[in-house]
């Protein structure tokens, strides 16, 4: 078990973890914060920045807890669930800035064990670590409710079908794109650059069949996506 208040390893208690996230400083950061493995137990053996490199990962490491954020290039954290089922022995724990509902939902949904946001303090990330590893659920407290609403249900929600074309980093930019953010404003919060927004953007409208940002936003607004 791990110490609550310190966030220190029991004695001789390790875990092993790779690191899945698209943004390079923030992998770094979480690195020094919990991978000091005398300290924490914490073993960090790899690290990945998209979909593929994931999977490969995640398969030549086969650590105890995978660390993965929901939004990748190459189809996001749902997709490295999807191909990493046959890799036994693995748990993930969903680390992510996003806390819209259907993220949450769809992550689990897939496979992970938890789902926490990037407001967690590096003790309260080690503790969630180890309960991982040791078959828990952990959730943020605000997320938990989703999951609890989804599953509760008697029916299982519709599939939309137009919604599942998209990516999850398309669905993010068109969330933002329907509640008014420009281009610029976009790029500065997804830490991305303005022509990576337009190249979104525009695949949203192709597969979605509309034809500008506008009728967007009455799409996003009907399906209470903003």
């Amino acid at each position: 078990m791990t110490d609550a208040v310190s966030g220190a390893a029991a004695p001789g208690r390790r875990a092993r973890v790779v690191l899945v996230d698209d943004h390079r400083m923030f992998r770094t950061g979480v690195r020094a914060e919990i991978g000091r493995t005398e300290e924490t137990g914490i073993d960090v053996v790899g690290e990945a920045d998209d979909v593929e490199s994931a999977v490969r990962v995640v398969a030549e490491t086969r650590p105890d807890v995978v660390l993965l954020d929901v939004h990748l290039p190459g189809g996001g954290g749902v997709e490295v669930l999807r191909r990493s089922v046959g890799v036994e022995g693995v748990r993930f724990l969903a680390l992510s800035v996003s806390d819209a509902a259907e993220d949450v939902i769809g992550v689990i949904r897939g496979g992970a064990r938890g789902y926490v946001t990037k407001t967690i303090t590096g003790t309260d990330l080690v503790n969630a670590i180890f309960r991982i590893s040791d078959g828990d659920a952990v959730f943020s407290p605000r997320l938990a409710g989703f999951v609890l609403d989804a599953f509760a249900a008697t029916d299982t929600p519709p599939v939309d079908e137009d919604l599942d074309r998209l990516t999850q980093r398309e669905r993010e930019v068109l969330r933002l794109i329907a509640r008014g953010y420009a281009y610029k404003e976009i790029a500065k919060q997804l830490f991305i650059s303005v022509k990576t927004v337009e190249s979104h953007v525009s695949a949203v409208l192709r597969k979605l069949q509309l034809s500008n940002r506008h009728e967007l936003t009455r799409w996003a607004t009907a399906r209470r996506l903003v």
